[in-house]
This record gives structure tokens, sequence and C-alpha cells, in this order.
């Protein structure tokens, strides 16, 4: 029986974080999401910092500039540029994690790169700009002003990473098993619906 594999993407500010957390403690299963970034820098000799900026991270206002490594990587070799390095060897590590045994899944395209998983479980979570605003706030200490801006332009950076390297539009029932709204089901909802799945 194939692994069962939850795959979470989200708005920015929809709670993803936090309903990946509640799912890995609840059901006793891994959670990789900055992890893969991390993972990414070591299989391909660069430093987290330096990859986290072409990665699809909440935060980092821009996708890098393609760039040629000057040393191969163990993973592509020449030739790609930093952003198309960090994105293969993610793969690589996601289609590894989901070989190995249950695991939850947040962003990185992991729906498109299990797509024909047989126990996959994919998610999209979104929530209404009134909440996602409060919830930016509080975590991060930003203004209401500050909070807008990082939810329109992580928003806007995670629609063109996710459809640039997989032609699928990103949120959209098309790309996505389901669409869950936390706002309308609330936090708790949210995580007993996919926990369900999960389960059943």
């Amino acid at each position: 029986m194939s692994n069962k594999i939850i795959t979470i993407a989200r708005q920015f500010g929809s709670g993803g974080h936090e309903a990946a957390e509640r799912l890995s403690k609840q059901l006793g299963i891994p959670l990789y999401d900055r992890s893969l970034v991390e993972m990414a820098a070591e299989k391909m000799g660069q430093s987290a910092v330096s990859v986290e900026k072409v990665d699809e991270t909440a935060l980092s206002r821009f996708l890098a500039n393609y760039q040629i490594s000057q040393e191969p990587n163990s993973v592509t070799g020449y030739g790609l540029s930093l952003n198309d390095s960090t994105y293969v060897t993610q793969t690589i590590i996601i289609d590894a994690l989901a070989a190995k045994g249950p695991c939850i899944i947040v962003g990185r395209c992991g729906n498109y790169v299990l797509q024909n998983h047989p126990g996959l479980i994919d998610v999209f979570l979104c929530a209404s700009m009134e909440d996602r605003i409060k919830r930016i706030m509080e975590r991060y200490g930003f203004s209401e002003k500050d909070a807008v801006n990082a939810i329109k332009s992580t928003d806007r950076q995670r629609k063109k990473y996710y459809e640039n390297y997989t032609q699928n539009k990103w949120g959209s029932i098309e790309s996505h098993q389901m669409l869950l709204n936390v706002s309308r089901l609330g936090m708790e909802k949210t995580v007993d619906i996919i926990k369900g799945l999960y389960e059943s």
C-alpha cells in the first residue's frame, strides 16, 4: 500500500503552516516545510540563505535573478540557474520523502510533484483577507499596511513560482483535489477534514 502524503498549498496568512503543524502532531507524521530548503541547499552545496532567495518562502520579496553556478552541484551539474537547480533538487527530495513514509509537505509545488502518487491528499487553503491580515499582524508584528503589502507580494510570488514550474493555475480547483476556506470552516474543522481523509 502506498504511503499517504498530505500536500498543503496556501494563501499567505491563511494558516497553512498552523494546520500542517496540528496535523503532524495529531497524526504522528513528519512535516516538511523550510526543512526542504535546507535539504536542497545541502544537496546542492549551496548555503541555505542563497537557496532561500529563490525558494517560494513567505517573506522573500522576489525570485532571485537567474544565474549560473561556477561549480556543478552533485544533483543537477552545470547549466541550470539556481532557481531551476533548487526546484529540481527539491523535487527529488519530495519524491524520496514520499517513498520513505507518510508525511506532510507544505508548498514547494508538492501536489504537482506527487500528482501521480496514489496516496496523495492535495489541499489548497484560503481565507478572507480580513483574517489573513490579522494573522500576519499577530505573527510578525506588522502594521496593517505592511501586512497587506506582505500578503499581496507573497501571494504574487507563490503564484509565479507555482505556475512557472507546473503550468497549472495556482489556487484553482483544476490544480488541486480540494480547496478549503479556513475563515468559513475554522482551523479546527479544517484540520479535522484533512485528518478524516488521511484516516479513511
